[in-house]
């Protein structure tokens, strides 16, 4: 009896045994597996995360001048300037698609009567590229871009400011097709991008409603500013009544339908300034809200980091397929006799440069240089600095004569600035 109990006592122990066996061959198979599947989509993940690529700057630059008995004269004044540069970069495979945003809005305060906050400065651009790398270091690339700014700008001179820019007035933007050759060298990023097929659409956008508002208050902001700068209650009182009979006379008069036939209201002076027109074989123009042209665009890249320090410059480059237009200068001639043209009112003729300029081989011009070193983990010192050249965009010179001249902006500043 103690034999076959002892008999099968071995054989359920062994049973056990090989179960036990068994089940734990399976446990251990089972987690090799969980793990494994673990690990792929860990890699996973962290390819994912490898093709993307997110940096970029952004700060606040202020500063302050305090003068008191200051012989050399000058006045107290304080400048702020907020500004964010963002790099998105998604790239994988032969699939790269690439966003910069770069932004900036500035205002100044200076310690006078007249004038005392002034737009400093303004500035919104947005571009993005998408390409196939079909050779290395080489993409087929769709590229668009746009440039444009927050708020009114105005002239800013003795008396009345004129307005002279507001959002989408101009505006630029860009869609093209071509070939892009990116590298990367020793902490250095470069890009060339060329486009035989580029289109840039210029916009000098402006609503009725705006254009009525903003053309009374031009009519009328002599006046106005008589008010807000009278001496005293007996000059402001006589400024106001002023006012209000030309207010009066301007809105019975159809002040708003005058100007627009004389050319004078708001929204055709912005088109004028910025091109925004077509001519007729005879010379007459009609304005628009946009002018779209296909051309050839260029643009070139550099980004430089290191350790803190860090650089970028970009250069773009554009000039319209069309040929040389016809010569303002000989139409206004055989109306008003030979010699007449150099005597002309040149203040009346807003195109005299631009319809001869803006042909093939004559470029857009956009350069824009950023450099910036962050010290002490949150203080950053920035210097940047933006040169334009438009065929086709007038500025005044102090005397008042429109041409097209060669725009530079540059900025320098130490501030609170977070680069990652």
């Amino acid at each position: 009896m103690q034999k076959k109990f002892l008999s099968v006592a071995i054989c359920l122990l062994a049973a056990l045994t090989m179960t036990a066996q068994d089940v734990d061959k399976a446990t251990v198979t089972g987690n090799a597996d969980a793990a494994a599947k673990a690990g792929a989509d860990l890699q996973k993940l962290e390819n994912a995360e490898k093709a993307w690529k997110f940096d970029g700057t952004v700060g606040l630059n202020a500063a302050a001048t305090g003068l008191v008995n200051w012989a050399a004269g000058g006045k107290n004044n304080v400048n702020g300037i907020v500004y964010a540069k963002l790099h998105l970069l998604y790239h994988k495979d032969a699939i790269a698609w690439e966003t910069n945003f770069d932004t900036d809005f500035g205002m100044t305060w200076i310690d006078q009567k007249e004038d005392a906050f002034q737009k400093s400065s303004d500035n919104i651009k947005l571009a993005t590229k998408f390409g196939w790398e079909f050779k290395e270091s080489w993409y087929l690339t769709v590229l668009g871009s746009f440039q444009s700014q927050y708020a009114l700008g105005r002239n800013y001179v003795d008396g009345y400011n004129d307005i002279i820019s507001k959002w989408l007035a101009p505006s630029y933007t860009d869609i093209s097709v071509g070939i892009d050759w990116k590298k990367s060298y020793k902490g250095a990023d470069f890009s060339i991008y060329l486009s035989p097929i580029a289109g840039r659409i210029t916009s000098a956008y402006i609503g009725e409603n705006w254009n009525r508002r903003y053309t009374r208050e031009n009519a009328l902001g002599a006046l106005q500013y008589n008010i807000d700068h009278a001496a005293d209650a007996v000059t402001k009182a006589a400024s106001q009544a002023a006012y209000d009979a030309a207010a009066k006379v301007y809105d019975n008069m159809g002040g708003y339908e005058a100007a627009q036939a004389a050319g004078t209201d708001i929204r055709t002076q912005l088109q004028q300034s910025y091109g925004t027109y077509v001519y007729d074989a005879s010379g007459n123009k009609s304005y628009r809200n946009a002018r779209a042209e296909f051309g050839l665009s260029f643009k070139g890249g550099i980004a430089y980091t290191y350790k803190d320090l860090k650089l970028s410059t970009t250069l773009a480059l554009f000039s319209p397929y069309q040929g040389k237009g016809f010569s303002l200068k000989d139409l206004y001639e055989a109306d008003y006799g030979a010699g007449s043209w150099e005597a002309r009112d040149k203040n009346a003729y807003y195109f005299d440069y631009s319809n001869n300029n803006r042909y093939f081989g004559h470029f857009d011009v956009d350069w824009d240089c950023a450099l910036s070193y962050q010290f002490l983990k949150c203080l950053q010192v920035t210097l940047q600095t933006s040169l334009k050249y438009y065929n086709g965009t007038l500025i005044a010179d102090k005397e008042g004569n429109l041409s097209e001249r060669c725009q530079f902006k540059g900025v320098i500043g130490l501030g609170v600035g977070y680069s990652f």
